[in-house]
This record gives structure tokens, C-alpha cells and sequence, in this order.
């Protein structure tokens, strides 16, 4: 019986990693979508006071988990970081990868924002590879324009994440998981090998496909300077 159940978590597994994923342009406007369709939800969405703290946005559209006993997670997304004057980084590609133990029959897609809440943790992203967990830990997000940030967990959470799956947008905690720098989709997006820090500090354009994504950002999370 366990040596079924390894075989179909490694079936599951390999047949989610290798399905057909959306080219890196495509990903962005996809990106844009998901962070426009939960905005525009009346009484479920992110509360602005989220966006306008906010240091950082990761959107993975499309998230894949699946698997039978042990499970495993991977997606592509994208993430922007504040500027100096106040508004939004062009998109830096990055990869999200982890395992859970738990109970899990079949595939399932879930598309995944995660808000990065002070200056520690976006210099945590700006490593290569960032292992969410222990201090930075991703607490449940608050949903609904007039939820406050009460509690304790909330003020001084690094990061707050959020899935939608089904339709159903919600705050989930999230530990264990992986986020990656993507180089080979940013050379995809911007033409040349680049690094993440350079994406992200503004030295670069925001491209053509990313700028309804920048421009949804700014609206919702304007800063008076």
C-alpha cells in the first residue's frame, strides 16, 4: 500500500510539473486579471489598508498542488516591490516550489497572492531563494474592504498571503513553501540575462505587457509622498 501511494503522489506530481505553462508575457497579463477580478469583488477583496502598507506583491496565477498523502506544489508568478517615490517596480519573474503533508487526492489549481509588509521581508525575496517559515511565515490575510489590522499577528506579519481556488478568495497561512528567482523568464521578458535586484530597484522600464498591472497597483495602493 505505500509503495502505491509513492507511485501515484510521483504520477500526480510529474504529470502537474510537466503540464504546458503559459509563455512569461502571458503570465503577467494573467497576473493582472487575478489581482483586477479580486479588487473588484465588492465585500471580498483585499483590504486597501494591505496595499497601501504593503512593500511587495507576489501573484502566482494558477498554482498547481496535487498528489496523495505527501503533495507537492509549484507555479510561476510574478513580483513588484515599491519604488523610492512611491510606486511600483517592473515585474521580476519567480517561481514558487514546496511540499505539505497532509491529505490530498487529484490536482488542484489555486491562484496565490502573497503581500510582503515591511523592508525585512522584501530583502529576504531579494535573496535567490527565499524558504517561507519560522519569522517569516505567510499569516492568513485579512479579506473584506473594512477589515482592520487588530491583531498582533497582522501588525507584525512580514508577509500576508492569499488564495483563490474555485472562485473562493481567502486569507491562508502558508509555511514550507519556496519562492525563486526565475532567470530565464526574466530573460524572456526583458530581452537579456538580468537580476533580480536590478528589476526591482527600478532600473528598468516597466515593459509594454506589465503596465496594466503596474497601473492597477498604483490605484489601489497610492502613497501620499
Amino acid at each position: 500500500m505505500k509503495l502505491r501511494n509513492i507511485a501515484l503522489t510521483l504520477v500526480a506530481a510529474s504529470a502537474m510539473l510537466s503540464a504546458k505553462d503559459s509563455d512569461a508575457h502571458d503570465r503577467i497579463v494573467k497576473s493582472a486579471t487575478l489581482f483586477r477580478e479580486i479588487m473588484s469583488a465588492p465585500d471580498k477583496g483585499m483590504p486597501h489598508w494591505v496595499l497601501h502598507r504593503a512593500h511587495c506583491a507576489v501573484i502566482v496565477p494558477g498554482m498547481k498542488s496535487g498528489g496523495f498523502i505527501v503533495g507537492a506544489k509549484y507555479g510561476k508568478g510574478i513580483m513588484t516591490c515599491r519604488r523610492a517615490n512611491g510606486g511600483w517596480s517592473a515585474p521580476s519573474a519567480v517561481r514558487v516550489e514546496g511540499g505539505s503533508v497532509g491529505f490530498q487526492i487529484g490536482l488542484n489549481e489555486t491562484d496565490a497572492i502573497f503581500m510582503v509588509m515591511n523592508e525585512d521581508g522584501k530583502n529576504k525575496l531579494m535573496k535567490s531563494e527565499f524558504t517561507i517559515g519560522g519569522s517569516a511565515a505567510a499569516v492568513a490575510g485579512p479579506v473584506g474592504r473594512s477589515a482592520k489590522a487588530e491583531t498582533d499577528a497582522l501588525m507584525h506579519a512580514k508577509i500576508l498571503s492569499y488564495s483563490r481556488s474555485r472562485g473562493v478568495f481567502a486569507g491562508v497561512a502558508l509555511e514550507g513553501g519556496t519562492l525563486r528567482a526565475d532567470d530565464g523568464e526574466n530573460k524572456e521578458i526583458y530581452g537579456r540575462p538580468i537580476e533580480r535586484q536590478e528589476i526591482i530597484n527600478g532600473k528598468v522600464a516597466v515593459p509594454a505587457q506589465a503596465k496594466g498591472l503596474i497601473a492597477l497597483l498604483n490605484r489601489f495602493s497610492f502613497r501620499e509622498q
